[in-house]
């Protein structure tokens, strides 16, 4: 994508960010996350006010063309969509996404600048923070459901459909035999090899990561493979239970790194996934994506409880199946976890998605 600052944009953001008029503004671009479809910069400098006082300033500048996610064509311009409507006013002080200062569409391209956050996120996060987002995230979903029935006209969001279609897509045929052993695949070589000597065998209008776990080539443990073919064995049963649940407004995207906690607040972006769901679909997330396999469980023993807390204080909520929430990380992330284990040639004792799988059985096993 282009990256050159139109100087007359820059200067209407900053009138808004500082709230007063800007005469001028030096400005610096820095890469904070790129990719074919999405670019997001850090544009920074300083801005001279017609006193010619100088004032530092940092703001985002995020610009992503259009694309289509299956059975979700709008999510490439979700979040210009949500900063136009009301959902701010759901937000509160210890909870909310950036300010936006200005957006515009072209092209099938949106632009948006937005506030710069900062404060810890990633790994940095403490089990405390962690807390403290799981609670607040519950006390939004429970204030929504209780308060802003209003909200939920708000057409730009997702649907609950969205759980069962992601999982879905482990299910599909995406690609043929012949593509799969081709130099265009980005299939490793060893994985090419054993779909060559019947090692791996496609199964007929399935996926090759459904088609993998049910081959002699899949050397996972026997007790992992039957714990991902009962998910899919019994996802209709999965998924009428899940409708017995309240619907919230989820994030959809709710991990360490797109979580802040700024000044005792979280601040949360990335809202191009966000839509009504299942309760529990966020705190499913939280608990394990990108997350050490150590963590587990200690994030489900102590985020569970934040979340739920948050959410009593709007609305009665039935007893939640403790199983409930494994299932919901099986079906979210079952597939991704077992995809790592696939990819590498040989075990590897920090093969992330192994472990992974290794753990939320064993959890599993002692909360039966």
């Amino acid at each position: 994508m282009t990256n050159i600052i139109k100087h007359d944009t820059l200067n209407i953001v900053l009138c808004k960010m500082l709230d007063q008029p800007i005469s001028f503004a030096t400005s610096h671009n820095e890469q904070l996350q790129g990719g074919t479809l999405g670019d997001v910069q850090l544009v920074s400098g300083l801005a001279q006010t017609f006193d010619n006082e100088e004032i530092p300033y940092k703001v985002v500048w995020k610009k992503q063309k259009r694309w289509e996610r299956p059975g979700d064509p709008d999510s490439w311009r979700r979040e210009f969509d949500l900063y136009q409507s009301e959902l701010k006013a759901a937000f509160t002080p210890s909870f909310r996404q950036p300010e936006c200062y200005h957006l515009e569409i072209s092209n099938e391209t949106i632009e948006l600048w937005m506030e710069y956050i900062e404060g810890v996120s990633g790994g940095d996060l403490s089990i405390k923070m962690l807390e403290q987002a799981a609670l607040e995230l519950g006390r939004f979903q429970g204030k929504i459901n209780q308060r802003h029935e209003d909200l939920r006209s708000i057409s730009c969001l997702g649907d609950t459909g969205f759980l069962k279609r992601e999982f879905s897509q482990w299910h599909i045929k995406s690609y043929t035999y012949d593509f799969l052993i081709s130099k265009q695949s980005r299939l490793p070589e060893f994985l090419k090899e054993m779909l060559k000597n019947g090692q791996i065998q496609l199964l007929n209008g399935k996926s090759f990561e459904y088609s993998y776990l049910r081959s002699k080539g899949c050397d996972i443990p026997e007790e992992l493979k039957l714990m991902l073919i009962d998910i899919d064995d019994h996802k209709d049963e999965l998924f009428n239970k899940l409708k017995n649940l309240p619907i919230v407004l989820c994030h959809r995207d709710f991990w360490i790194e797109n979580i802040f906690f700024t000044d005792g607040a979280i601040r949360l972006i990335d809202w191009d996934t966000a839509g009504w769901g299942y309760l529990g679909e966020d705190i499913a997330s939280l608990i394990v994506d990108g997350m050490d396999v150590d963590r587990f469980e200690e994030n489900y023993n102590s985020l569970v409880p934040a979340y739920l807390k948050g959410l009593k204080e709007y609305i009665d909520i039935p007893d939640i199946d403790k199983m409930c929430i494994f299932e919901m990380i099986l079906i979210k992330f079952g597939y991704r976890m077992m995809q790592e284990r696939m990819f590498s040639e040989t075990y590897d004792k920090e093969n992330w998605g192994m472990n992974a799988l290794l753990k939320v059985y064993e959890i599993m096993n002692s909360i039966k």
